[in-house]
């Protein structure tokens, strides 16, 4: 058992941030695009997404294969997602064939 009994938080016990909203409000465009400049973490985004189409991922197929346990295990250290990562070598590895003009 724990030592503290579990708290519950509610909405009108939320801490006071020590964000001046006031102050952020009244900033004006040049001022957000000099701090947005002068912040190393934020990256400039120049992608055109105007010709960006919606696509749906091809529909996974359940299947049974055979791996080498190292092989497995390599992908399962990598944590959750470990199938989506096999499908991913796998796609990338059909797709280099197919450049290459042998995908049959």
């Amino acid at each position: 058992m724990r030592d503290k009994p579990t708290r519950r938080a509610s909405a009108t016990d939320r801490a006071v941030g020590q964000t001046d909203w006031e102050r952020i409000a009244a900033l004006g465009d040049a001022e957000v695009a000099e701090g947005v400049a002068e912040d190393p973490d934020a990256a400039p985004l120049d992608i055109d997404w105007s010709s960006a189409e919606a696509m749906m991922p091809p529909r996974k197929v359940p299947v049974s294969i055979r791996l080498d346990t190292d092989v497995l295990d390599f992908f399962k250290h990598e944590g959750s997602g470990y199938q989506s990562r096999i499908n991913a070598v796998l796609r990338s590895y059909m797709a280099a064939r197919i450049a290459r003009g042998s995908g049959d």
